[in-house]
Order: structure tokens, then C-alpha cells, then sequence
């Protein structure tokens, strides 16, 4: 299991109601489940892993976090999860309030493009980097809107929402994301984590 999804799990309290917004082939929502007493469910836009998920005994719906989460009260959650997926959607804006509705807390992580082997690699270079946060080559990435851990803050200033807590991801190394630090994490961190409330 990917280090980050650890973190996730961590900052989730046991006995919770949670819905994993791009899950995957449901490998969080397997781990919750079976180690938190957690009662996850998932959201997928690909069949193929709704499939997986399902064959895992996991309840999971097909459909996009964009037009999808209008399904689901509000608060119908304690936490909702959204991993490494913000930057894929045609509006960021509108997933980050669906989160906000359907979850008391959102979790969202982000890669974070102001890394500096992304920096340096497209200085040096002058191609749009490949690393283990960003593995796809420029014309077949999902990623539409690139952003950093320093835009998110600004993101979330702007459109007033609340980080309750950040934590900044690089490699095995976690850390807490301040003001006092932001910049300097934005530059060292390949991965951002956070959670949000309204």
C-alpha cells in the first residue's frame, strides 16, 4: 500500500463514515475497512476497477466526482477522500464543494508540480517531467489544471474554505505545512496533503 494512503488512514478516525472519490481498484477503502471499522464507500469513474472494487466485497458506484456527488445528502459523511485526482477535473472548484457537502472533512492530496525535480527537470530539460507522482508523459495525462502546495493555500484563501490540517509528503518523510514554511515545503515536497472544511 502506498505510503500516502497510510497518512490518509491516519488521519481518519476509527468508526467513521467515508466516501473514497476516485478510488481506484479500492485498495484505501480495503484497508480502512478492514483495519479502521470504517464504513467506506467508493466512487470510480473507470469500470474496470469498479469491477476490482467490487470483486473485493466493496461498495463502490461508477461516476464523476463532477456531476456524481449530487446524489448524496449533505454531510452524509464524516470524511470524504479525494487522492491525487483535483487535478484531473475540468473544475476543481465544483469537486472541492461537493466534498465540502457530502463530507463534514475532506481529505485531499495533491501532486505537487512545485517540486523541485519538477522545477529543475523542465528548467533543465525543457520537457514536462515524468516522476512517481506525475507518471504519465504530457499527451496522455489525465492532469489538466497542474498546481502547486502554495496555489492550494492560495486556492483555499480565495475561495474560503478552511485547512484544518497540511501535511507535506517526500519520499517516506512527512511534515506539517505552515505559513512560516510554505515555500520552503513547496519546494521539497513532491506530494501535498489536506484537510479541508467549510
Amino acid at each position: 500500500m502506498k505510503h500516502e494512503f497510510r497518512i490518509i488512514a491516519d488521519l481518519i478516525e476509527a468508526n467513521s463514515r467515508v466516501i473514497d472519490v476516485g478510488c481506484g481498484d479500492g485498495v484505501l477503502m480495503d484497508f480502512l475497512k478492514q483495519n479502521k471499522n470504517i464504513d467506506v464507500r467508493g466512487l470510480e469513474i473507470s469500470k474496470d476497477k469498479v469491477q476490482k472494487c467490487i470483486s473485493k466485497g466493496l461498495t463502490v458506484i461508477e461516476g464523476n466526482a463532477e456531476s456524481d456527488l449530487k446524489q448524496f445528502p449533505n454531510h452524509s459523511f464524516d470524511y470524504a477522500v479525494l487522492s491525487q485526482t483535483l487535478q484531473a477535473f475540468l473544475n476543481p472548484e465544483i469537486v472541492i464543494n461537493e466534498l465540502l457537502r457530502v463530507g463534514k472533512k475532506a481529505i485531499v492530496t495533491i501532486p505537487n508540480f512545485g517540486y523541485w525535480k519538477v522545477r529543475l527537470h523542465l528548467l533543465i530539460k525543457g520537457t514536462m517531467p515524468v516522476t512517481e507522482t506525475l507518471p504519465d508523459q504530457w499527451y496522455n495525462t489525465a492532469n489538466l489544471h497542474m498546481c502547486t502546495i502554495k496555489d492550494f493555500f492560495n486556492f483555499a484563501t480565495e475561495k474560503n474554505f478552511k485547512i484544518k490540517s497540511s501535511l507535506a509528503l517526500s519520499k517516506e518523510e512527512v511534515s506539517e505545512i505552515k505559513n512560516s514554511n510554505l515555500s520552503f515545503k513547496n519546494f521539497f515536497a513532491d506530494l501535498g496533503i489536506f484537510i479541508i472544511e467549510k
